[in-house]
Parts: C-alpha cells; sequence; structure tokens
C-alpha cells in the first residue's frame, strides 16, 4: 500500500512543483515587466493592465500574485535594497581592516553593482513618494540600514583622525549620492573601462574624507 501510494504521490507532486516554477516565473515576469514600466514612465501613469501587456497575461493574472500596483513596487524595491545590503556584507571588510580600505571597498562595490542596475535605482529614489505610509518606513529602514555600513566607516574614521570630516551623516549621504550617479551616465560603448571609473570613484571618495595623495593612491590600489 505505501508503494502504491508513492507512485500516485509521484506525479501530483511533479504536478505542484510545475504549477509552483511557472507562479514564480509568472511573478518574476511580472516584476521585471513593472520595473522597465514605472523607470520609463512613472509609477502612477502605469496600469496594471499596462504591465499584463508587457507580460502578455490577462490583467486579472496579476493579482494572483500581486494584490495591487502599491505591492509590486514595495515588493521592487525591498527586493533591491535586500540584495544590495546583502551583496555589500559579502565583500566589505570587518572593523580590523583600515577605515581608508573599507571606505574603498564601500566605493568600488557601490558603482560596481550598480553599472546594471539604474531602473532599480531610479525607482529607489523617485518613487519613494508613491508608496504608502506603512511601506515607505518598510523601505526607508531598509536604505538606512544600508548606509549606517558606510557611516560606521566615516565614523571609525573620524574617531581614528584618518578622515577629515565634520558629520558622517552628512558625509555618508553626499558620497552615496556621488557614487549613485554612475547610473544617469553610464555608458558600456563609452571610452572608459568599469573598472577605469570604479577607480575614479574611489579616489574621489578619498579626497572627500581628505586623505593625501600617498593616503588616496594606496585607497585606490586596495592596499
Amino acid at each position: 500500500m505505501e508503494a502504491f501510494a508513492d507512485k500516485q504521490a509521484g506525479p501530483a507532486a511533479a504536478s505542484a512543483a510545475g504549477t509552483t516554477a511557472r507562479g514564480e516565473a509568472t511573478r518574476d515576469a511580472i516584476r521585471r515587466a513593472a520595473e522597465a514600466l514605472f523607470a520609463a514612465q512613472g509609477f502612477s501613469a502605469v496600469s496594471m493592465r499596462d504591465i499584463a501587456a508587457r507580460v502578455g497575461v490577462r490583467a486579472s493574472a496579476l493579482y494572483n500574485h500581486f494584490p495591487a500596483k502599491q505591492d509590486i513596487l514595495a515588493e521592487l524595491m525591498e527586493t533591491h535594497l535586500l540584495r544590495l545590503t546583502a551583496a555589500l556584507d559579502a565583500v566589505l571588510p570587518g572593523a580590523e581592516a583600515s577605515p581608508a580600505a573599507r571606505l574603498a571597498a564601500f566605493a568600488r562595490f557601490h558603482v560596481r553593482y550598480h553599472f546594471d542596475a539604474a531602473d532599480a535605482v531610479f525607482l529607489s529614489y523617485m518613487e519613494l513618494r508613491s508608496l504608502a505610509p506603512e511601506n515607505r518606513a518598510r523601505i526607508n529602514a531598509l536604505r538606512g540600514a544600508y548606509e549606517r555600513r558606510l557611516r560606521d566607516i566615516l565614523r571609525d574614521g573620524q574617531r581614528s583622525g584618518a578622515f577629515r570630516i565634520e558629520d558622517p551623516t552628512i558625509e555618508a549621504m553626499a558620497l552615496i549620492a556621488m557614487l549613485t550617479g554612475v547610473t544617469t551616465w553610464y555608458d558600456p560603448a563609452g571610452r572608459l573601462s568599469r573598472e577605469a571609473i570604479e577607480d575614479i570613484y574611489v579616489a574621489m571618495a578619498a579626497r572627500s574624507v581628505g586623505l593625501d595623495h600617498e593616503e588616496e593612491a594606496s585607497c585606490s590600489s586596495g592596499a
């Protein structure tokens, strides 16, 4: 009887797994389509019908995955920030490294990650206003957690005397704005390689905290 039950359960389990996989694929397609449309046209100008047309499904099918357009936007922002922070934590040196080395690692990571994240970055900044209050609070908390990594580096550098800055919080916001700016102009066909652009941004980050020429060169080289 047990063997018979296993044989009966096998096709049912496979069918359920296939249905789940198809559902996840559709959900991913909805997210990708919504991100592109929101970035190109603005959240308020895009309808669920527009998203469905881009995916190639009926508008009613979207509601099986997202109760409302607001939920798609919130999930896009949350996913972006969670992935961003996890990727940073995987490469950022620990507190045993010098503040200059940690700043260089942060700057290089941030620029490198954002080369291919222009739409996600645009939404995270320009469409924050479109979130419902509870979603905005959650996204702001995630953003704050990412920025705190940089603020901690800057505070350590200020306390040790390595950095000449007045306010780590303002410095962090200014640095992130500068580093994120790469998404507004980067062109893969441009004259500079990604590595060269990263080096330039790392050097600018070093100068912004008052590192001298020798320290800046060491910071830029990753030494």
